[in-house]
């Protein structure tokens, strides 16, 4: 039997041992890292199954197994690159000013450790989460990217095609916009704000898209002249779905659960509340009724209008935003888009309106309307107040070149690669389905249809 003396050294030993055993390293923060991870998952529910069931929704019953499935290989294809070698050339170590060093995202010591973004460290705390959050986190970003920019090229798009741009395109396009704004390189040093992605993710995949619209060539006529939604309900359910994702599209990139994030999400919604009004009363006074699909339009161009800004404004620059994210995108997609020389592309969703123009429009208004009472991080001694923007309705006029500055990047860059990527892939195979499949739609293309019973085609 134990002394009291033995039984006290058994104890102290056996202390030792459940001492020497912790959950995490000092410097992850549970909080923050949870509400990362549930942030990164509200955007891949964006994707999967948000968008892909608006796509199959939104498109003509022929089209509606293709276009859903374009969305979830596009998510899969993205994920393998990304933890490959693309997550490291957009948040790596430089390599260009635009681009940092490809490499493995796999190591157990990698994806373990500290999240850190090293060109960019500089200018913000210490992050309280591993690598793989990050990593998982910026994925679905990245993968939502090339899934609405296949928006634009719905309903004839060679699938084969579709397969081996979905990762090229990620490689050599989205990488390059993501390190010169977020990564630390160029843009970013020069001062363009770009909060959670008007301009790396909806102003590439608009202009993109619409490049690729082109290149591609359009849907058979009869489609482009008769493309009714095959259902409008799934429609709405991938909408309200892309919705409330997008509070983890916005209130995830503080990269910590702080106020900021806070203020993004209330942001995100008000102005994309506003937005979808002022679209809806824009249908009114122009066609005499409101339409729910005119509704989901302004949605969306309300989300991605706030979405460079939404942690650089205060509550009133999100309502001027969601006032002109209803009005200037829904002029371009109600009015340019329909003029005889943009008619020449046949953009399946008006990517180029709702999310390339609403885009474009959000990052210039956060030009104007950030507001450096609004603080991203807290600053301390010398770094007070903090890290923000300030716009030139607060007396920094230059904020707004700028970001026309940053914008012309994105844009040409876009422009020139996605020509190219498409014209080398045409060499391989077709970029566009040929006729008789076309025609035919799911059945042809994977030999599957969306629902058993209805009219051929609708």
């Amino acid at each position: 039997m134990l002394s009291a003396h033995g039984l006290g050294f058994v104890l102290d030993k056996l202390g030792e041992r459940l001492m020497a055993l912790v959950p995490s390293p000092q410097w992850l923060d549970t909080g923050n890292n949870a509400w990362q991870l549930a942030a990164a998952t509200f955007v891949g529910l964006q994707s999967i199954p948000g968008l892909t069931v608006l796509y199959g929704g939104i498109v003509k019953k022929k089209w509606a197994i293709n276009s859903a499935f374009m969305a979830i290989y596009a998510f899969a294809s993205v994920l393998v690159v990304w933890v490959l070698f693309d997550y490291n050339m957009a948040f790596g170590e430089q390599w260009f000013p635009f681009l940092g060093k490809p490499g493995l995202a796999t190591s157990a010591a990698f994806i373990t450790g500290q999240a850190t973004v090293p060109a960019a460290a500089a200018g913000m705390p210490p992050l309280t989460f591993p690598m793989a959050t990050l990593i998982f986190f910026q994925f679905v970003f990245a993968a939502i990217t090339v899934i609405i920019l296949a928006g634009s090229v719905l309903g004839r798009m060679n699938f084969t095609a579709w397969m081996i741009f979905c990762p090229v395109w990620m490689t050599l396009v989205y990488t390059v916009g993501a390190f010169s704004l977020w990564g630390g390189g160029w843009l970013a040093g020069m001062g363009v704000a770009d909060f959670s992605g008007g301009y790396v993710i909806h102003l590439a995949a608009g202009t993109s898209g619409f490049v690729a619209a082109w290149v591609i060539g359009p849907r058979l006529q009869a489609d482009r002249d008769h493309f009714p939604p095959n259902s409008l309900l799934m429609t709405l359910v991938g909408a309200g779905i892309l919705w409330l994702g997008w509070n983890g599209f916005n209130g995830g990139d503080p990269y910590f659960a702080n106020a900021d994030a806070g203020a993004a999400i209330l942001n995100t919604n008000t102005c994309t509340a506003v937005a979808l009004l002022v679209w809806t009363l824009m249908d009114k006074m122009a066609y005499g009724k409101p339409s729910v699909l005119g509704a989901v339009n302004g949605m969306i161009a309300g989300l991605v209008a706030i979405t460079p800004a939404a942690g650089y404004v205060d509550g009133i620059g999100a309502i001027i935003i969601g006032v002109v994210a209803g009005i200037i995108p829904w002029l371009a997609m109600n009015k340019l888009q329909k003029t005889s020389f943009m008619m020449k592309v046949d953009d399946t969703l008006s990517v180029f309106s709702t999310l390339g123009v609403a885009g474009l429009t959000g990052g210039l208004l956060t030009g104007i309307f950030a507001n450096p009472d609004m603080l991203m991080y807290i600053g301390t001694d010398k770094e007070a107040p903090g890290v923000n923007v300030t716009g030139w309705l607060y007396g920094n006029a230059p904020q707004l070149l700028l970001q026309a500055e940053g914008a012309a990047f994105i844009i040409v860059y876009n422009v020139i690669m996605t020509f190219i990527i498409l014209k080398v892939i045409s060499f391989i195979v077709p970029l566009r389905m040929d006729e008789a499949t076309l025609k035919v739609g799911d059945d042809a293309v994977h030999g599957e249809t969306a629902y058993a019973i209805g009219t051929e085609g609708e």
